[in-house]
């Protein structure tokens, strides 16, 4: 008798437990679901990949050597606008060590665009979508480009609300105002938003680009980090629902899952960021395609290889460590 009361309560308790799995699992699915929903729903406009269709096929190749390069591209243009790209960066991923680091190209950069000759570098997007952005940067710096992702600027503010929610602090040296339709103060301040992508995009100062290719690179950085955290990752629904609507990217769940579980392990890592050009390699000429950045490639080339091999010398290549 007793060995019936036993196992019947053994079975009892089995039952609870597969029954409170269940209700868990039902919850989580819920939560998933209507977080993800949120996120897609911030878009008012339609995903940016459905804007995006007529880019065609991005020809990457494989990864090879435990290195990802992932062209990050930023726009405020639509598909039946001629938009150029205001950001253009490729993030280098180490599979081995996980490591990130980030490369910017200025957009003024002077480049031969395969089967149009030179122009602007941000001209190739204009022409060919992300693809021939890849093409381009084959073509003048020997790189491979594996992936893409392409971030809509309407959509940046409230990414960056999802991961940063407390916002992000920045030292502004001067007020910012020009050309960003608010003003942001000197000093010490936590932006939030719609504040954050101005402060990105001014650029209307001594340092022109310069100084807004700085800046995107620092709030890319301390956005990395805030990636990383257990906010970040309660909210992860709620962020990839709103990645579907305003980033348009060729990287597969698994493959973000793989570099998104080496960033985790890799909390700490400082992210290295590179300038191209780099300093004393480049002049400012007035050309057809107006005012331009005329490089050497022979010495950028090799700053970059030097960049992503770990060998850089850091005060002639303009590289930076953000924590």
């Amino acid at each position: 008798m007793e060995k019936r009361q036993t196992k019947s309560k053994r079975i009892k308790i089995i039952g609870i437990s597969i029954g409170t799995l269940i209700v868990v699992l039902l919850i989580g699915v819920y939560y998933w679901t209507t977080q993800y929903n949120e996120g897609l729903a911030l878009s008012e406009e339609g995903t940016l990949t459905e804007q995006n269709e007529d880019f065609g096929i991005f020809d990457g190749p494989e990864p090879q050597f435990g290195e990802i390069n992932v062209l990050l591209l930023g726009s405020d243009a639509r598909k039946e606008e001629a938009g150029h790209t205001d950001t253009l960066m490729i993030a280098n991923y180490n599979q081995k060590t996980e490591k990130v680091k980030l490369i910017s190209i200025m957009r003024d950069t002077y480049v031969k665009i395969p089967d149009y000759g030179m122009q602007k570098i941000n001209t190739a997007f204009t022409i060919g979508g992300p693809e021939l952005v890849r093409q381009t940067i084959k073509e003048n710096f020997d790189l491979d480009v594996h992936y893409y992702a392409m971030v809509d600027f309407k959509g940046f503010p409230k990414i960056a609300d999802i991961i940063a929610p407390n916002g992000i602090e920045v030292d502004i040296p001067y007020a910012m105002s020009h050309g960003i339709y608010m003003t942001l103060q000197p000093g010490v301040q936590t932006l939030h938003g719609d504040q954050l992508l101005g402060y990105v995009r001014f650029r209307h100062d001594s340092k022109n680009d310069f100084g807004r290719v700085e800046r995107q690179q620092e709030v890319l950085s301390k956005l990395k980090d805030e990636a990383v955290s257990l906010h970040s990752l309660v909210n992860l629904p709620k962020l990839l629902g709103a990645a579907d609507a305003y980033v348009d990217t060729n990287l597969d769940k698994m493959k973000m899952l793989s570099i998104g579980k080496g960033l985790l392990d890799n909390k700490s890592g400082k992210v290295e960021t590179l300038r191209i050009p780099v300093d004393n390699s480049f002049t400012d000429p007035l050309v057809d395609a107006g005012r331009v950045l005329e490089i050497d490639f022979e010495k950028n080339i090799e700053e970059l290889n030097k960049f992503l091999d770990g060998t850089a010398d850091v005060a002639e290549t303009d590289v930076n460590e953000v924590n």
